[in-house]
């Protein structure tokens, strides 16, 4: 049996595997990518946020993005019946990019995936991991490829960046229930025949049609519009009657006040996806020779398009950390990753369960704004959970809720948003 060895495997071709692909081909590393699918494949994950391209220009792949053309995302809509709330990331809180993109998946992962293929990276598309085994910190990886051909990889790290395949928790024993309520999903992605021009046509929106129900419309440059209904899982399963996906869809559009014009009869490109109790934990994100990334290890709520934030910013981190212990450094794992990656998660877990307890919708859609607030959440939608500058992220465990309470009680939030700071 062939028995290949490499400093570090990567367990998947996502954005995650590819950022930390694209950083590890710059140290010079000697990397072997495993991928279960063929690209390009759909999956979900459509709306980036800013903090996501300051990974891909670290990792090399911004020119080869650049040139598809994406549809340019400068911030987020939020509609509630007549109330609408744009948050423009060129007006958050702090430094970082106050743009990003709008991305067909499939488009999207292919193209990072055949430009480090160009560099040089040897990734194997159609090849599953059925087997791993450890000593010490080297680990022996049992691969099998499409046409059955089993081989295995011997590795100095692993990372896996598998997503919702989970690899290594599973293999490993790993999952542990999330915290947050069951939610699910169902998606698909239309022509979109009626779209509007300017801003309508090409602003991500989010359609609150009750607190815990919404409906996201993401357009793409390609003249394609993506579709999704998310809500508690009781909801989704009444309108999923006998699992008719198509039916439950059209029935989440019918529901949408603002966009049942737009998009009513429209046909799907595919069959609707339904994505059911997505949240998902692990019992540690590391251990002697390899580290969980992205979706693999904890995967929140789509509300706020961190999924593909906390991919890249795990993927691209695991690999600076590992490249660094392969070069003889002492590396504090808990500390500087696993706390590391907490505190943002934390942070956006918090802004995941008072959107659904209906208090950052209290503030979302209070009228008058108050400026100065909307700039630090802005900064929170746009991936900078990490700077505690911004007391919106340092204090975000009460300040969300001792602001709606404010607004809840007619109380002046000027005279008091100080002392919640």
């Amino acid at each position: 049996m062939e028995i290949s060895e490499v400093d570090i495997l990567i367990i998947g071709a996502g954005p995650s595997g590819a950022v930390a692909a694209g950083y590890l081909e710059k140290q010079g590393a000697k990397i072997k990518v495993v991928e279960r699918s063929k690209f390009p494949r759909l999956v979900v994950g459509e709306s980036l946020i800013p903090r996501v391209m300051d990974h891909l220009d670290e990792a090399g792949l911004l020119e080869d993005l650049n040139k598809q053309h994406f549809q340019i995302k400068p911030g987020a809509r939020f509609i509630r019946g007549e109330v609408i709330s744009i948050f423009d990331f060129s007006q958050k809180f702090g430094a970082g990019w106050d743009w990003t993109w709008q991305i067909p998946r499939a488009d999207f992962d292919d193209v990072m995936a055949q430009s480090l293929v160009k560099r040089g990276v040897d990734i194997s598309f159609e090849t599953t991991v059925t087997e791993i085994s450890f000593t010490g910190s080297t680990s022996l990886t049992t691969v099998v490829d499409k046409e059955g051909n089993i081989s295995k990889i011997k590795a100095k790290f692993v990372i896996d960046c598998s997503g919702y395949g989970r690899v290594l928790p599973r293999l490993l024993h790993l999952d542990k229930p999330s915290k947050l309520n069951p939610h699910s999903a169902i998606f698909s992605h239309v022509v979109d025949i009626n779209r509007p021009e300017g801003i309508e046509g090409t602003q991500i929106s989010f359609d609150v049609l009750d607190t815990e129900v919404w409906l996201w419309v993401i357009p793409f440059s390609n003249g394609h519009t993506s579709l999704g209904i998310v809500a508690n899982t009781e909801f989704i399963d009444q309108l999923a009657t006998d699992g008719d996906t198509a039916d439950a869809l059209r029935k989440a559009i019918q529901l949408s006040d603002f966009y049942v014009k737009r998009f009513a009869g429209t046909e799907f490109l595919f069959e609707p996806v339904h994505l059911k109790n997505y949240s998902a934990a692990v019992t540690k994100m590391y251990g002697d020779g390899f580290a969980l990334t992205g979706n693999s290890s904890e995967f929140l709520d789509p509300v706020f398009s961190s999924g593909v934030c906390f991919a890249t910013e795990s993927g691209i981190l695991a690999a600076k950390l590992a490249w660094r212990q392969l070069n003889g450094e002492e590396i504090d794992w808990e500390k500087d990753f696993t706390q590391y990656m907490e505190r943002g998660i934390a942070v956006f877990t918090t802004y995941v369960k008072e959107w659904y307890t209906g208090n950052l919708q209290t503030l979302f859609f209070h009228r008058p704004e108050n400026l100065d607030v909307k700039e630090k959440v802005c900064a929170v939608l746009a991936g900078y959970v990490w700077n505690e500058e911004n007391p919106f992220v340092k204090k975000h465990n009460r300040v969300i809720r001792s602001i709606a309470y404010m607004l809840q009680n007619n109380k002046t939030l000027s005279d008091n948003i100080e002392r919640n700071y």
